[in-house]
Order: structure tokens, then sequence, then C-alpha cells
């Protein structure tokens, strides 16, 4: 399929209608405010480069869903910027399109951009389909920077809701440490489970440098017997200024006093906080 730079379209739309319409324009910053509504016009008024459709609408004549995914995979392998309208025709298909999303998700070859692309519509046509892959990425994730496509799936299992709990509550025993502390972001929501809290505990135990993740995790569970832990850590000297926040709301959460802590310029992060009011 064609793979028009609408963008690049765009550009052209814009630079002739500063060109006509400048001067109605008090200054730059006015002009610079009008471009969403210059933008609808773009996408409402008819074009020769699409034999005389709106680019608004352009998508709207094609209803098959692998057509279109395939469509969004070659814009990509050509560098061309997605077309929004592109995305949202294949999210206006809902669950029609869930299985060439699951395909083009599966694809060996397929970029990470394309990936997460799939991802991403499938949570916006609310697909459970994708669910079981979603958790063994966390389940699998590992102590890299690199797990973006983990993050994005991460997304989509909160946006799961409770559908997703029972089968990560499942995964989370057999999850690496990094899996666990994702896992647990979503599990901490809904308090209640033994195994979701102690895995909490243990993991606030043995990994000081995620404190202040774990404690908000711990916070939000509501169980009081994470208290002295929670306090014991707030009251350390080693405890960093971020921490120490953090620490404190969790304890305040669960009804207990924080200790009082003093900083000084010899913490980086409280000084930059400090030097910023």
């Amino acid at each position: 399929m064609r793979c028009i730079d609408f963008d690049k379209e765009f550009e052209r739309y814009l630079t002739s209608y500063v060109r006509e319409h400048g001067r109605e324009y008090r200054n730059y910053d006015a002009m610079e405010a009008a471009v969403p509504e210059i933008y609808e016009k773009f996408l409402d008024t008819p074009v020769n480069w699409l034999g005389g459709a709106k680019p608004g609408e352009y998508f709207s004549q094609f209803d098959q869903p692998r057509q279109l995914v395939n469509w969004l995979e070659d814009y990509m392998k050509q560098r061309i910027p997605v077309p929004d309208m592109l995305m949202n025709r294949i999210s206006e298909l809902g669950l029609a399109a869930e299985e060439a999303l699951m395909n083009l998700l599966h694809k060996e070859r397929a970029s990470q951009e394309a990936r997460m692309s799939a991802i991403t519509l499938l949570q916006e046509i609310g697909s459970r389909a994708p669910m079981a892959e979603f958790i063994e990425l966390q389940v699998t994730r590992a102590d890299t920077e690199e797990n973006e496509l983990a993050d994005h799936a991460l997304e989509s299992l909160s946006a799961m809701g409770k559908d997703a709990i029972g089968p990560m509550r499942e995964a989370l025993s057999r999850a690496t440490p990094e899996g666990q502390q994702a896992l647990l972001t979503l599990l901490c929501d809904v308090p209640g489970d033994e195994n979701v809290f102690q895995t909490a505990m243990n993991l606030f135990e043995k990994r000081r440098e995620w404190a202040a993740v774990l404690a908000d995790c711990l916070g939000r569970l509501n169980d009081q017997r994470a208290l002295p832990l929670l306090i014991a850590r707030a009251a350390s000297e080693e405890t960093p200024y971020l921490d120490y926040i953090e620490l404190r709301n969790a304890i305040e959460m669960l009804g207990g006093d924080a200790p009082e802590r003093q900083f000084d310029a010899e913490d980086p992060d409280y000084e930059a906080l400090r030097s910023m009011q």
C-alpha cells in the first residue's frame, strides 16, 4: 500500500495557509495557538493527492484489519510517520482487528516500534487475548533499562483491571525480582493476598534501591505488619531524602508515625529540591 507522509503534506498546507491568512493573527504566538484549528481544517479539506478525499476520512474507506495493520507496519519500515488517522481506523474496527494485531505482536521480524503499536491498539480495543503474554513479559524482566516493551505491556495489564489480578498473582512467585517489582505495582491495588504481601516485604528487605516504589506498594496493601520495617528504614541514616519521603508517606498511610530526620547538602536529592524552592 502507498504510504503517504501526511505530516509533510500538512506542513505544505500550513505554509500555504500562513501565506494567505498570516495577517489575520496578532503575532507569532497567536498563529501558533491556531495550529490545532488549522490542522482540523486540513483534515476536512478534499485534496487532489488523495483523489479528492479528505485526509481525515481517507482511511475510513478501508475495513480489512489485516490490510490496515500491514499498512501500519509498512509505514514504520519506510520510516514515514504513522498517521493518527490510520491508528484511529484500526481502533475503530474494535475486536475485529484483534487477530491481525496479535499476528503483528508475534511477528519475529517486526520492529519493537511495531510491536509496541500493536500493544497500544490491543489495549484500545479492549482485547484480553494478549494477557498471558503481557504477564510473561513481566515474569522474564531482566536487570536492564531496556524494558520498553514490558513497560508498555504493564500499562495494558493495568487497563485490564481486575481480570488480570488472578493470573498476575499466580505468576508472581516465578518472576524475576524485576518482574516481581513490576507486578507488585499493580497487585498492591488489591490488598488481601498473603503471597503478594510477603513478596513485597521480602523484596523491600533485599532491594534497597527500590525502597521508594516498594514503600508505596506496602502502603497501598494496607497491612500494618509492614510498619516496623518501614519505620526502621526511614530512620536509617543510609536512607536518602527522596526514599525517606515515600517511606514517610507509606507509614502515614498505615496509621503510623514516621521518625523525624534531618537532611543537609550532603544529600544531592535534598539539595537539588531545596535549590528549586
